[in-house]
């Protein structure tokens, strides 16, 4: 059963041996803090206006505006949307819930909006922090629609020659792994949200994935698409490179669902890997570790995992006092043992000692990070995370920028690195709620603004993100945006308040 209020399934919340350890650690790093528990409330208590609107007859089937459906569906997964859910309140909630079976299905569900004027949200897995879901417009509008696009959830055909698939945008991750299987294929696409995450939400905002380097983000996996928008299909051609124009597939990956529904992608696949290589680097010096990071990014081995734990991360999530290099190899064609051993070569340059068992240690902890989040939560702790990215000479600046400005216990990690530049992504650890931690995200954002960094690597931009995003962005940009968004979506109806006003 999936959590209404937090992360993942109800069977897989942190037991109470966990509980009790995560809070006897809590209490010896902030030992004045007030870890009570608190409970969920029963949402079927909560006060939930009545749904102001109702289907034509010939989509009743399938609309719903079942209470506990319509909280579920009203946020994301972000701390806010945890702590404002455990403290029952309810805020703005969609007034349906429409579950698409076909492709048609989405397309009558826009014309119904459009026509009425009601904001339609474009929802896979729920699985947003950035808002991207949340129906704050729903003051400004005579309905809200959430579009709940996990019927649409088959890969529809594949193409062993190309080895490509066109999947449908509302499969769950481990849906698409176990239909892919069979066919001796993999999407090899895995965020931490895959469990809880579609490929039309990965796509919708441009998520990143399993690879460190190389292939980091769906980009990188995407052959074409099809989007369903008010003004019609767009179709992109299979293809495996073009020169021929912008690309439209561009514009619509990121798009947030703001230009339209992501119905179906051909999606590039790969051979499950058959030789893995992988250890795990301990450094005394920080600044050695970065350095040495630097150094296998720069090299051209192209790990798959090279996820650099400054001493906080190692030592919340991995026991270590150290900072710690995750390194990993894997090859569908050949060994990679040389390749492991000339990375850690270049980690030796550095003062690195290899050591195997730290990253198993921490990839254990990795999986169980939003289950301990939302126990931290229950006990009254800000436990957020936020991510950037930037080019080597910034990050020294960057990252001491963003520390001081936390004013908190503050944790960096390294999910993805490129020969120009890392994505450093932090955990902020401090007593509090919902305001506190706004504070606290205004003053990290505006940091990451000031010294060259981007208001999101992967997160996507949502609602949360949108005042960073539109001083990044280029005015020429935004207004060209601006125009396509107008074209598309003449109404404004299309997930209102993300990425463009």
């Amino acid at each position: 059963m999936r959590s209404w209020w937090g992360w993942g399934y109800v069977e897989d919340a942190v037991t109470q041996e966990e509980r009790d350890n995560l809070v006897k650690r809590v209490r010896g790093l902030l030992p004045t803090a007030d870890l009570t528990f608190r409970a969920p409330p029963d949402p079927r208590e909560l006060e939930v206006p009545a749904s102001r609107i109702q289907p034509p007859p010939a989509l009743a089937a399938l609309c719903a505006d079942d209470q506990v459906d319509r909280l579920a569906h009203a946020r994301g997964k972000a701390f806010r949307d945890v702590a404002r859910n455990l403290a029952g309140e309810v805020g703005p909630v969609p007034d349906q819930i429409a579950r698409p079976r076909t492709e048609q299905d989405v397309v009558d569900v826009l014309d119904w909006c459009t026509t009425n004027g009601y904001a339609v949200i474009p929802y896979g897995g729920g699985s947003s922090v950035v808002a991207g879901v949340e129906p704050r417009c729903a003051n400004d509008y005579d309905g809200v629609v959430t579009l709940d696009t996990m019927a649409l959830d088959q890969v529809v055909e594949v193409d062993p020659v190309s080895r490509a698939a066109r999947i449908q945008g509302g499969v769950l991750g481990p849906h698409l792994e176990q239909q892919l299987k069979p066919h001796g294929l993999t999407l090899r696409h895995f965020p931490q949200s895959f469990e809880f995450s579609t490929l039309g939400g990965w796509l919708a905002t441009r998520a990143g994935g399993h690879f460190a380097t190389l292939y980091t983000h769906i980009d990188d996996l995407t052959e074409s698409m099809r989007v369903v928008t008010p003004k019609g299909i767009s179709e992109s051609r299979r293809l495996p490179g073009s020169g021929a124009g912008p690309s439209p597939d561009r514009m619509f990956l990121g798009s947030e669902g703001a230009l339209g529904v992501i119905t179906e992608a051909w999606m590039r696949l790969q051979a499950p890997p058959r030789w893995r290589a992988g250890t795990s680097v301990r450094f005394d010096d920080w600044g050695r570790a970065v350095a040495a990071t630097r150094a296998v990014a720069q090299s051209g081995l192209f790990p798959a995992n090279c996820r650099l734990l400054d001493p906080a991360e190692a030592f919340l999530n991995a026991g270590s006092t150290q900072s710690v290099l995750v390194l990993a190899f894997e090859s569908a064609d050949h060994p990679v043992d040389v390749w492991l051993e000339r990375a850690v070569e270049l980690c030796r340059d550095h003062g690195g000692v290899p050591d195997e068992e730290t990253a198993g240690t921490w990839r254990r902890s990795f999986l169980r990070m939003p289950y301990l989040r939302d126990a931290m939560v229950q006990h009254g702790m800000i436990a957020e995370t936020f991510e950037t990215a930037c080019t080597w000479d910034r990050f020294e600046q960057l990252h001491a920028a963003i520390t001081q400005a936390a004013k908190s216990l503050v944790t960096c990690r390294f999910t993805h690195v490129y020969p120009d530049g890392p994505a450093p992504y932090y955990g902020v650890y401090a007593p509090g709620g919902t305001r506190e931690w706004d504070e606290i995200k205004a003053r990290v954002s505006e940091a990451i603004a000031g010294n060259g960094g981007t208001i999101t690597h992967h997160h996507a931009v949502g609602r949360d993100h949108r005042p960073w995003y539109d001083r990044q962005r280029p005015d020429v940009f935004a207004e060209a945006f601006k125009a396509a968004k107008k074209a598309l979506d003449p109404a404004h109806v299309l997930n209102p308040g993300v990425l463009v006003s």
